[in-house]
Formats: C-alpha cells, structure tokens, sequence
C-alpha cells in the first residue's frame, strides 16, 4: 500500500517575492525611486542661471523702476530717504520740449540704420555665397569694424568728418564740392551718426545672414533654374522667404542694439548741436552722467520707456513668428 504524503502548505513569503518573479522588486516594497536624485541635480544646474538672472537682470530692473519712480539726489541715492513721487518722473520727461525731437531722431535713428544695415549685410551675404579665392580673406575684413572697440570707431568717424581737416571734406573739395559741417551742422549731424552706425552694424548683418544661406539646400536653386526662373528671381522666390527666420530675429537684435546706441553718437556729436541728434538712450546718458549734477530718476525714467519700446517690439515679433509656424 503506497501512502502518499499530504502536501505541506508553501510558507507565506510576506514580501510576495516568489510572485514577482524573477529580476522584479517584491511587491510589497516600493521601488527604489531614481527620480528625485535627477531631479535634485537637475535643479544645481540651474540655480547658477537663477542667480545671474536674479543679480544682473531682475534687481537692475527693479532698481530702475524704483529711481523712476522716486525723486532721487545724489545724496539720497547713496543715503536713501529719496521722496515718493509715483509717476511725476514720467509726466516731467514726456512733457518735456525736448522729447519730441528726442523719440523723433530715436525711431529715424534706428529704423534707416537697421533697413541700411540689413540690406548691405544681405547683399554682402549673397555675394559671398558664391565661394571664390578671397572670399575669406574679405569676410574676415569686413569683420573689422565689429573688432574695434566704439571709442576708436567714433573717434575715427569724427576725424574723418572733421570739417576743417577731415579726409571727408578732402575728397569732396577735390571733386569741387564745398565744406560740410557734418558734425556742427543741425541738418547733417544725425545723418553723419547715422552713417558711423551702419558702418558698425554691417558685420553682424553679415554674419548671421550669410550663416543662414548656407542652411539653404542648392537643390532649391537647382530646381527654379530648371523652371526657368533666373537670379533675381531666384532671389525673390527662394533666397528671401528661406531667410525669413533668420531675417526676423537679426532685425530684432539689430532693433533691440540701435535703441540704446549712445557711444557713437557722444564721442561724435554729445548729441548736438543743441539736440540735433540727440536721441532717447543719449539724453538718458546726459541726465545721468554728462553733467556735474547727475540727475537719476529721468535718467532713469528714459531708460525705462526705452524697455517698453523694445519690449513692444519683442512681443510683435513672438506674434509674427507663431503665425508664421501655424501657417
């Protein structure tokens, strides 16, 4: 007679971990979460980035909003106690004879530079597509007038059109035209810094541009050939709507960088004669360091709406560019 032995039952495994399987946790421990470490190291990174935004950009902008809005000494600036004066600050500079002429001579100012600047660094960019044997060499020339520090390139413009001795004038009474007092004359003095600022401007307009074209497939080019298209057309059809991206964030920057330009323009005009060429970021620069008694809050105050008017231009932009990827 064969006995059979009863089945003894398999001992409870209270972590259930002959139910997991194998290469699994047990079920009643929780898994070991990796998520948090990641996350941990993910916020030391940014806490470098948080502090630089913190120290050089959100407190200079709260500290400027706080001198506009305050009537501000240079006492008071250094001791504290300056008076509450809300938004007089900002009635006193608008109201001011000076700020017609002032945001006048700031748009003129900046809008011919950028549209001269954009169009000759796009017309280099598309000459220098084409490679040829010192293609280099003049691309890296044209890079000079962005390796200069402004000191020396506004000192040099203003020898050049220096009315007495300038190689300007020089040229121009060989040719039998009289003097021009570019830099003394009310009707030529925005116009001389004008032209210094284009001069500066061209290389970046450069750069960028043509680092653009070189995204752009030659098939594209190959493919209007064959339509029959030639290289104006080319140009119209395939050139301009490919560097449309980058055209947009190069005149932002280019809008942004010409709004607050003041080195040229002191070390060639001081923004006169009288207020001929003086524009916003140089009388901001004038009531806060260009006299004996600086005056903070409208410095202050005109550097403010300098922000609004390139936060304005900022929004437009992000605007035109999500139309543009939803199209």
């Amino acid at each position: 007679m064969k006995t059979t032995t009863p089945a003894t039952p398999r001992a409870a495994d209270p972590g259930g971990a002959a139910a997991a399987g194998p290469g699994k946790p047990p079920a009643g421990r929780r898994p070991r979460v990796r998520g948090r470490s990641t996350q941990w190291a993910a916020f030391a990174f940014l806490v470098p980035l948080l502090a630089y935004l913190l120290a050089f950009y959100a407190y200079p902008l709260y500290r400027n909003v706080d001198l506009s809005l305050h009537d501000y000494t240079v006492r008071s600036f250094v001791q504290g106690g300056a008076e509450f004066t809300g938004l007089a600050n900002y009635r006193d500079v608008v109201g001011a004879d000076a700020f017609g002429t002032a945001l006048r001579n700031t748009l003129v100012f900046t809008f011919v530079s950028i549209a001269a600047q954009y169009a000759l660094g796009l017309a280099l960019a598309v000459f220098f597509r084409n490679n040829f044997r010192l293609s280099g060499l003049l691309r890296g020339m044209f890079l000079i007038p962005w390796l200069l520090p402004l000191i020396v390139s506004g000192s040099t413009w203003a020898w050049m059109l220096n009315s007495d001795n300038g190689i300007v004038n020089a040229a121009l009474e060989a040719f039998g035209i009289g003097q021009v007092n570019w830099l003394t004359d009310p009707g030529w003095a925005l116009t001389s810094v004008i032209v210094a600022n284009i001069w500066l401007g061209i290389p970046f307009n450069l750069v960028i541009l043509y680092s653009g074209l070189q995204n752009i497939p030659d098939e594209l080019y190959e493919a209007a050939a064959l339509d029959g298209a030639n290289a104006w057309q080319q140009f119209w059809r395939v050139t301009l709507p490919m560097l449309r991206p980058v055209s947009a964030i190069t005149l932002l920057l280019g809008l942004v960088y010409t709004l607050k330009v003041v080195d040229v323009i002191w070390i060639m005009t001081t923004g006169g004669p009288g207020t001929s060429s003086t524009t916003l970021a140089v009388w901001s620069y004038r009531e806060a360091f260009g006299t004996g008694l600086p005056d903070f809050s409208p410095a202050a105050t005109l550097g403010n709406l300098l922000i609004l008017m390139a936060l304005a231009f900022g929004l437009l932009y992000l605007r035109l560019q999500r139309r543009q990827e939803r199209s």
